[in-house]
């Protein structure tokens, strides 16, 4: 299948999507109301028109700035770490073998919980939301990596040897190479779940971003704001996820499939 088809399919999916939601939320159909009341489920051309109106009065660019940052932030620094960590377990059992219950336990905290916590110790500014979405972006990157370095082939690893690598060599041709495909494979669940740590940090205490703009919007029952906030949250999330894929595309291109997209 090629590209383009991929594409229209897509566009078909959301499109009969926003038609069925149309359909149930106007056309009559018990006692001359719809399925769906509007002020329950709103429409979709109520939403689009509400989205549009925010880009275009300019009112959502500082909100959407703000999430920015703090995905951006919490993404990129919740990556980095997992990915020193990761290496750094995956190289030296003893390590791993130690902090293992740790990094457990921390992982089976539910980071909700922590959310009043990183308020109290880092204020209602962007690092408490930074702070949550990191300990969702660690763990994520963290296992992948540590997975992905232990998953190299003892065969490669004694040939690399036989050859006379040292450790740095064959950190960055054998073990960085393996990793990478993990690697990426977290990233892109990584995206994610930053835009959740800066959403709900934001939702539960904050002056701007756009969980600020939903919760707002919930407040005053006004739930075509509420999907007007998805929407965007929805659009953030792809671009930021088609960014991820272009570096990987770039980094990988040596994979076969990754090599033939480019050809």
């Amino acid at each position: 299948m090629n590209r383009v088809t991929l594409i229209a399919l897509q566009l078909l999916v959301g499109v009969a999507f926003l038609l069925v939601w149309h359909l149930l939320t106007t056309v009559p159909v018990v006692d001359g109301k719809p399925l769906f009341a509007p002020f329950f489920f709103s429409t979709p051309l109520e939403v689009l028109a509400r989205t549009w109106k925010d880009f275009a009065s300019g009112e959502i660019w500082r909100h959407l700035g703000i999430t920015l940052l703090e995905t951006v932030l919490a993404f990129a620094i919740g990556a980095a770490g997992g990915i020193v960590v990761g290496f750094a377990f995956a190289r030296r059992e003893l390590l791993a073998a130690v902090f293992d219950p740790y990094v457990k336990a921390a992982n089976a905290l539910p980071r909700v919980v922590l959310a009043p916590i990183f308020a109290l110790w880092f204020g209602l500014g962007i690092w408490s939301k930074v702070a949550l979405g990191f300990t969702l972006v660690f763990f994520i990157v963290f296992f992948n990596v540590y997975q992905g370095v232990k998953e190299v082939s003892p065969t490669v690893l004694a040939n690399a040897r036989m050859l006379g690598m040292n450790e740095r060599q064959l950190l960055r041709h054998v073990y960085w190479p393996a990793a990478l495909t993990w690697m990426f494979s977290s990233l892109h669940t990584s995206v994610g779940f930053a835009l959740v740590g800066a959403v709900v940090g934001e939702y539960l205490g904050s002056a701007g971003g756009l969980g600020y703009k939903i919760h707002e919007a919930e407040s005053v029952f006004d739930v075509t704001g509420v999907f007007s906030g998805m929407v965007i949250l929805t659009i953030f999330v792809i671009v930021l996820d088609t960014f991820v894929t272009a570096i990987e595309n770039r980094l990988l291109v040596w994979r076969p499939d990754t090599a033939a997209k480019t050809a």
